[in-house]
């Protein structure tokens, strides 16, 4: 039985599966731990906080922590301005972003290759060394305290990065397809918007999931443009939340206001997994 080679390779395979999985599920328990401890601590009631040794299962699980994030916390205010703000940048983002990579991978046009170097030079620069310069800027423009230096950049290419990762997936696109586009009379715009994007979908998402990270979780930004509590996203208003322990504030409920401003990023990621790690690789198939 143990001599036929096919008992023999599905052993192999099943033994190698095996110890993938066997290295693969402790890591995973290690990366959630941060995650399930923030569930648990959001819904402990005050007796459970101290408690030792620590309690993972709340019991009861205070459910109001939630509610008390959106009253005493003001979370539906922060939500909706960091919607704002995530939502339009990243639409910014990824339209602007593509237009350029289609152009740096199809067009030809003098000092192309020049261009995309100095393009890819800009990602070693540090965030600081532009922030001087760019708040001057935007003071001059008159637009500090608003949301439009969180935005309107976004408008303007949407970033180095993703403009070299959409390059090298709209690289990959045969060219043959444009040629034939291009000999039935079809312009460069109608090439990019019926041709590039319904076959760049998976690093679409991909740079979509990226943006709309970036921008949801982006603490600098606003914490240099926005003075307004009125304005402020979730991650300035987390901030003000904890500063507000002197105040009566539970660390259960920073840790649900923690955990509402996670969920939303958590459900995207989880729902666009598949074009998210297939637009990755793609990106790697031609340089």
């Amino acid at each position: 039985m143990f001599s036929n080679p096919k008992v023999l390779k599905f052993m192999r395979k099943a033994g190698y599966q095996v110890l993938v999985y066997l290295l693969l599920i402790p890591l995973a328990v290690i990366f959630s731990t941060p995650l399930l401890w923030l569930v648990s601590t959001a819904l402990k009631p005050d007796t459970q906080m101290s408690a030792w040794p620590p309690v993972w299962i709340p019991r009861p699980p205070q459910w109001g922590n939630f509610t008390l994030v959106f009253t005493d916390a003001n979370f539906g205010l922060y939500l909706k301005n960091t919607l704002i703000i995530a939502v339009l940048s990243t639409i910014g983002s990824v339209v602007t972003s593509s237009m350029t990579a289609f152009g740096f991978s199809r067009l030809r046009f003098p000092g192309r290759d020049i261009l995309f170097s100095v393009l890819l030079a800009t990602m070693m620069l540090p965030y600081v060394v532009t922030l001087v310069p760019t708040f001057i800027l935007f003071r001059r423009l008159g637009w500090l305290n608003s949301y439009r230096p969180l935005i309107v950049p976004s408008f303007f290419g949407g970033g180095a990065f993703f403009i070299f990762l959409l390059r090298q997936s709209f690289s990959a696109v045969p060219h043959e397809l444009f040629e034939q586009a291009r000999i039935d009379g079809a312009s460069s715009y109608r090439q990019y918007w019926q041709i590039m994007l319904p076959l760049s979908k998976p690093v679409l998402s991909t740079v979509t999931i990226f943006s709309l990270m970036n921008h949801w979780n982006d603490f600098m930004g606003p914490l240099i443009y926005i003075n307004d509590p009125q304005k402020f996203t979730l991650s300035l208003g987390l901030r003000s939340f904890m500063g507000m322990s002197g105040a009566g504030v539970r660390y259960q409920e920073q840790m649900a206001f923690a955990l509402l401003m996670t969920l939303p990023l958590l459900v995207a990621f989880f729902s666009f997994q598949q074009y998210f790690i297939k637009g990755v690789i793609m990106t790697g198939i031609k340089g």
